[in-house]
């Protein structure tokens, strides 16, 4: 019994310690637009035994907070949007472990658990509120508000194409002061994005209106990918407008591996991201 005592004891301290580290900020005070549920927590999946973390639905939308050490924070952040197909959100495989990856590199970084399933224009505001919330708090968490990003895999990719294009879109009616700031992010990242191609003859889909507002882009894809070809729909149409885009093309590597050991592509991409974004970041 003390060893169990004892167990339980370490488990509690743990979790504790978890959500204090990584506070979950809900976006909506009220009522969600457009949401025909009522607000709870997010449902999880069944285990598909391949060790991802999948969220099957979610009615109450939020960011999860993700902090560098003090030491080595270089006062940019990262919304990341995990992918699904807008179905599900892999949670795990493209959100927390991102997270992680950028808060090594100095980033500050927010998990963002859009709606789902089903859900596409109301994901769109969730990332738009996002980005005001993060930007309205960004004194606090030492961030500069010229450099919020946004990142996103898959389905997550094409949310934050739309987040980068659509910016000056009104999607919702404004909840608080909060929504009087700008949704526009500084930079945007895509990695294996989908539905970019989505326009007549395989161009780009209609709803992605690229302005000189647009933010610099880093896409990352393979050939052998089933949605190979959004990623270079989309670098094509912003080098056409004269938007600066930046694309990383491999052979093969597939579709979903996010930064995972035993994919080249999944080893590739952040290097090479890595590199992009300081650039960014020192630009600005």
């Amino acid at each position: 019994m003390k060893i169990l005592f004892t167990l339980f004891l370490l488990t509690m301290f743990s979790l504790e310690s978890f959500s204090q580290k990584n506070d979950l900020i809900h976006l909506w005070p009220g009522t969600v637009p457009g949401e025909t549920k009522d607000k709870s927590g997010p449902v999880t999946a069944a285990s598909e035994n391949d060790n991802i973390i999948r969220l099957s639905e979610v009615t109450d939308p939020a960011i999860q907070v993700f902090l560098p050490e003090k030491s080595i924070r270089n006062g940019a952040a990262v919304i990341v949007c995990p992918g699904g197909g807008y179905q599900i959100l892999a949670y795990d495989l493209e959100g927390t472990e991102v997270a992680a990856w950028l808060n090594k590199n100095g980033y500050a970084a927010f998990v963002l658990q859009y709606r789902v399933p089903q859900k596409k224009e109301g994901a769109l505001q969730d990332v738009q509120r996002a980005l005001r919330i993060v930007r309205k708090n960004s004194a606090s968490y030492g961030i500069d508000q010229d450099k919020i990003g946004v990142m996103g895999f898959s389905a997550g990719g094409s949310l934050t194409a739309r987040a980068s294009t659509l910016f000056n879109k009104q999607t919702y009616s404004p909840v608080d002061r909060t929504d009087s700031l700008s949704c526009r992010p500084s930079f945007a990242m895509l990695v294996y994005p989908a539905y970019l191609d989505q326009g007549p003859g395989l161009s780009l889909t209609p709803e992605l209106q690229l302005s000189k507002e647009v933010p610099p882009v880093f896409i990352f894809q393979t050939a052998d990918d089933q949605y190979g070809n959004s990623a270079i729909v989309m670098a094509q149409a912003m080098r056409n407008a004269n938007l600066p885009v930046e694309l990383h093309l491999l052979p093969s590597g597939g579709h979903g591996y996010g930064l995972r050991r035993g994919n080249f592509a999944g080893e590739t991409w952040p290097g090479l991201a890595e590199i992009w974004l300081k650039s960014i970041i020192e630009s600005r």
